[in-house]
């Protein structure tokens, strides 16, 4: 498995505002026009899935596959040539003070690594800031 890993973002709002809020997904569609397009492409939606496009692997979409109250979102891909598994990270620092990570761990044969590797690492590293940046007590 290769792993990709976000830096540690701070987010100025409480762990259960933003679990509220990522492990059901369709609120993120209150936010969607704050998403820019040039970071991540054709956004959806639903309580249990999210899809985006990421150049040059295509749509990719991601299924919730576990929720721990306040603490992990769990995702695995759905519909790809291999297996990507998602987590969404949040410890509680403070009321108003959490802090997200977000790993990404893809079971890619070595061609397929040296295609998407890249693309790979900025797609996790651009969610988590978008992520950390979301208005999550207007959400």
């Amino acid at each position: 498995m290769t792993e990709f890993t976000s830096e540690v973002k701070t987010i100025l709002h409480s762990d259960t505002d933003v679990f509220r809020v990522l492990s059901d997904l369709r609120k993120l569609e209150l936010v969607k026009d704050k998403i820019p397009e040039d970071k991540l492409k054709d956004f959806s939606f639903d309580e249990d899935s999210v899809s985006f496009r990421v150049d040059p692997v295509g749509t990719v979409t991601f299924l919730v596959v576990e929720r721990e109250l306040n603490k992990l979102v769990k995702f695995k891909s759905d519909k790809l040539p291999f297996d990507v598994f998602l987590w969404i990270q949040l410890i509680a620092k403070g009321e108003r003070d959490t802090r997200l990570r977000m790993t990404v761990k893809a079971d890619l044969n070595p061609f397929i690594r040296g295609m998407v590797e890249k693309p790979m690492k900025e797609a996790v590293d651009k969610i988590s800031d978008m992520l950390a940046q979301l208005p999550y007590d207007q959400i």
